[in-house]
């Protein structure tokens, strides 16, 4: 793999984290079928991209010192 890219814009480590708590949810009685989960890992790393985005603009708004 040539590509990096922070860990929270992973599909595979959004997939592998559900993929953790859907037998945990549905121990505790609220049930996740595969297609939730895919789609659950989608959405995810779709947020987990778009915070990180805000949180760069915002850490650059607020910045006291300037970029070389």
């Amino acid at each position: 793999m040539q590509d990096d890219k922070e860990w929270f814009r992973s599909k595979t480590v959004w997939g592998g984290l559900i993929a953790v708590a859907a037998p945990l949810l549905d121990l505790a009685g609220f049930p996740i079928d595969q297609a939730m989960q895919a789609e659950l890992s989608d959405k995810l790393a779709l947020l987990a991209a778009s915070v990180g985005g805000l949180l760069a603009i915002w850490g650059r708004l607020t910045a006291t010192s300037t970029i070389r």
